[in-house]
Parts: structure tokens; C-alpha cells; sequence
């Protein structure tokens, strides 16, 4: 097994005023080459959006696209008539596919939305673009991942054009938990978003976050006093 430790305060950082984003992998004008993505994972930005602010209209092409809000809402629009609001416990995945131009906008304009928006290279181009969401109960499922992102049927999960799955789930500390990649040759991106947890040894905080690979399975450890949230991306290296 290989793994690499991302420490949160590595990730880069943009404050545009309306717009505080953390940035795990090289994104617009901030570049890292030593951090350009992990596999067929190219983006996963951590931002806070201004109430009332967001993405204008713009274009995607070719990208799994997911967004997890922490807090608060956000409101999507698309030129294939897709749209819907999403907040905690629920997930958006759009497939850019073929060409979509859509908007992000914060659904409230009183207070700020918090969520992680995750980039996945497909795994067929050129497909039809696709919108959809979901609501997932992670408190009803305490101690386990959920599978929100997945091409499997037996996840129940939104469709994802990869061998991949994206897992969030809300854990008590002290608990153990096994995980099994869905593909050999897969990695797994571990990202603790509150609390502590341990895997490999290696003790990992707040927005800290691991890539291990050359393993089709892992132990993770939750840690601490608090409650544990993490998400878990499995997908393949290349």
C-alpha cells in the first residue's frame, strides 16, 4: 500500500470577496504542479459562497461534476431545463458530457452556503449532458458510508459516468470501519470534514485528507471527543 497525506493548510486558497474557496488540486489561477489531482479525481474545492452570490452561467464539457452542501442552499439552472435547490443531506451530480452551460448560485440571501464540489473525469465522452439530485439520510445510517455517486444499481446511489463511487457518512468516534474498492487498480481519497480519524497510521484532523493506492482495501479509525463526518472517493488511478 502508497499513500500521500494532504494537510488542510497545503490546500490553495482564494478569497474573491463574495467567494472563499479551498482548493485540493490546482484550480483557475491557483496552480500547485505537485497537486494536480489524484487518478481521474480533478477537482475537489471546499467553498463558502456569499448569500445571494454565485456562478454565473458558464460551460462544462466532458466531467462528472458533484456538489455535497455542508450548509445552507444551492440553486442550480442548466440550458437542458434541469434545475433544483440543494442543502445539507443532499447531493447533486450533472454529467457535462457532450456540453452544458448552468449556474450556482447561492439559494438564500441571507446566509452563506458551505459545500464540497467534486470533479471526476468520465468515463465515456461524449455523452448526453444529465442533471440529477438526491436527498440521503446519513443520520439514519450512523456508523456506515453512504454511497451518493455510483454506477453500481445495488448503491441506489446517483449514476456516475466512472468506475466510481463517492461516499459520505456521519460516524461516532471509536469506531472502525472497512472499505473494499469498487475496481482493482482503484485509489481511495479519504477526506476527514469534522472530527479525527486515523488510517494507516497516520492521524488526520479537520480537512485533512489521504490518497492511498496499490491496496483494494483500508481500515479507518474514528478518533477524538466529537462526532466524525467523512468522504470517501473511490476511483481509479488512470
Amino acid at each position: 500500500m502508497n499513500f500521500r497525506i494532504y494537510k488542510q493548510e497545503d490546500r490553495g486558497h482564494a478569497d474573491h470577496g463574495w467567494l472563499d474557496a479551498r482548493h485540493s488540486f490546482s484550480f483557475s489561477s491557483w496552480f500547485n504542479p505537485e497537486l494536480m489531482s489524484f487518478g481521474l479525481l480533478r477537482v475537489l474545492n471546499d467553498d463558502i459562497v456569499a448569500p445571494g452570490m454565485g456562478f454565473g452561467m458558464h460551460p462544462h464539457q466532458d466531467m462528472e461534476i458533484i456538489t455535497i452542501p455542508l450548509s445552507g442552499s444551492i440553486a442550480h439552472s442548466d440550458n437542458t431545463g434541469g434545475h433544483g435547490i440543494i442543502g445539507p443531506g443532499e447531493v447533486q451530480v450533472m454529467s457535462a458530457g457532450t456540453g452544458i452551460m448552468h449556474s450556482e448560485v447561492n439559494g438564500s440571501q441571507t446566509e452563506a452556503v458551505s459545500l464540497f464540489q467534486l470533479w471526476i473525469m468520465p468515463k465515456e465522452i461524449g455523452i448526453k449532458p444529465r442533471y440529477d439530485q438526491r436527498v440521503y439520510d446519513y443520520e439514519k445510517n450512523k456508523n456506515s458510508f453512504v454511497a451518493v455517486a455510483s454506477p453500481l444499481e445495488s448503491d441506489d446511489a446517483l449514476w456516475i459516468n466512472q468506475d466510481s463511487r463517492v461516499l459520505f457518512g456521519h460516524f461516532e468516534s471509536g469506531n472502525e470501519i472497512s472499505y473494499t474498492t469498487i475496481k482493482q487498480g482503484n485509489g481511495l481519497y479519504l477526506m476527514v470534514v469534522y472530527g479525527e480519524a486515523e488510517i494507516a497510521k497516520q492521524k488526520l484532523g479537520r480537512r485533512d485528507a489521504i490518497g492511498v493506492w496499490d491496496t483494494d482495501s483500508i481500515v479507518i479509525s474514528t478518533k477524538g471527543n466529537e462526532p466524525v463526518k467523512l468522504l470517501l472517493i473511490d476511483v481509479p488511478m488512470g
